[in-house]
């Protein structure tokens, strides 16, 4: 494994007035000589290897011998890393710096103490984009700024933008989402598929309402004989162990990632060269994505609910791919009419369990993979739309406020987008 090195430069000058702030050895709005203890602070803020060089990390065992780091292993930061001014590293991140490209400085310092100290869980990053630039950079615990970070259910968004990308290149039409996704499939028998499954539309698919439905008994058979259902002969096991898919059931919404497997079939369906080089140099090519992972799953296609890791900026660069109604660096990646209906909230799904809420969070909803909320702050709301992944991890979009937010975490209940109304948007209020 690489050895643990610390920031250099301009970097190192202004972290060590960061850590001051965080550890209350220098007031907000004093950059002097710091105390030992604050140089001894720096010590333990640290990158995992050389800022310049990428490394991917996986929530999945390793194989021996491989580059891809456990996230298990990373140890965690003693003191908080974070930054109001985050350095231009040729990533394709645009930078500024809070308080002068937008924000309270103060209140977002005062969230980075909090985090510091695990006020609000176990998190690992947060970042905060304001009108397109990148103003506050942070990272606790096993977050790093080059070290990928499982994304868990974030990766089915990601699915849905390849799905866009796919209709921007002309492979698929937005009429296409309403057609039975059984008709991109060349190599199906439809002779012995459950009732229903010529029903089931790309839409259905992304709004989880497929009506697909597998006993535990039957989807375990899956695994079993997995190098036998390669391809589009998953689709067919899909649609031949499903229980019937009824009217009634099309229009229940069911969390679950046989809806995202079926999208990522399309997609290897209708692309040439198949899902995987599709992905790796129509999507994440286009924005600079280089070094990542994303595991094959069943029918050895790339997963489409899970089995992702990206960095924490990585991960911002989608937010603002989206945030730009799918333009990336002047040329148009998805359809914006995709983006809209994606991010908008098609199904509306109550105030029970939202993921990553409280007592300010309510109304949620679904789109294309994509979760929306209502922010109530004060006395006015914010519809925001985010991404989410299993143990913290949100791309957080505010368009009203030209706001992108990414965290990272590992908890089994996290807090961001409650974070995010009680923190986050009133530092961006007038």
């Amino acid at each position: 494994m690489p050895d643990l090195m610390p920031l250099k430069g301009q970097t190192m000058t202004r972290n060590l007035y960061h850590i001051a702030l965080l550890t209350g050895l220098a007031p907000i709005g004093v950059v002097a000589s710091l105390p030992a203890a604050a140089q001894e602070a720096v010590q333990e803020t640290k990158h995992w290897g050389d800022p310049n060089v990428d490394y991917v990390s996986s929530a999945w065992p390793i194989e021996e011998g491989s580059d891809v780091l456990d996230i298990r292993e990373v140890p965690p930061l003693n003191t908080g890393f974070f930054d109001i001014a985050p350095e231009e590293r040729g990533d394709g991140v645009a930078v500024g710096e809070l308080g002068v490209d937008g924000g309270d400085r103060q209140m977002i310092l005062g969230l980075a103490e909090e985090l510091s100290r695990g006020q609000h869980g176990a998190v690992d990053s947060l970042l905060i984009s304001h009108k397109g630039k990148l103003i506050f950079e942070s990272y606790y615990q096993s977050g790093r700024i080059n070290l990928g970070h499982p994304q868990a259910s974030a990766t089915k968004t990601y699915t849905s933008l390849a799905l866009g990308r796919a209709i921007q290149l002309g492979y698929l039409s937005l009429d296409d989402l309403h057609k039975p996704v059984i008709s991109f499939f060349k190599d199906i028998d439809t002779s012995d598929l459950v009732e229903g499954a010529d029903k089931v539309t790309l839409h259905q698919a992304l709004t989880m309402q497929s009506g697909i439905r597998i006993e535990d008994e039957k989807a375990g058979v899956f695994e079993q004989y997995r190098d036998l259902i390669d391809g589009q002969r998953l689709a067919q096991s899909i649609l031949e162990q499903s229980d019937p898919i009824t009217d009634e059931v099309l229009n229940e919404f069911a969390y679950g990632n046989y809806s995202s497997m079926m999208v990522m079939q399309v997609i290897d369906a209708v692309v040439p060269g198949g899902a995987e080089n599709f992905i790796k140099t129509e999507l994440l090519g286009k924005m600079g994505i280089n070094s990542y992972e994303w595991r094959t799953g069943l029918g050895g296609l790339p997963a489409g609910g899970w089995k992702s890791s990206f960095t924490s900026r990585d991960m911002l660069k989608f937010g603002t791919l989206a945030m730009s109604k799918g333009r990336w660096n002047g040329e148009q990646l998805i359809p914006e009419a995709y983006i809209a209906k994606a991010t908008s909230r098609i199904l509306y799904n109550g105030d029970e369990r939202i993921f990553g809420g409280g007592k300010d969070v309510s109304g949620q909803g679904y789109g294309y993979f994509w979760w929306s909320a209502d922010l109530n702050v004060g006395d006015q709301t914010y519809f925001a739309t985010s991404a989410q992944g299993g143990g913290g991890q949100f791309i957080i979009l505010i368009e009203e406020l030209d706001l992108v937010i990414v965290t990272t975490a590992g908890m089994r209940e996290p807090t961001a987008l409650q974070v995010t109304a009680e923190k986050i948007v009133p530092a961006f209020v007038d």
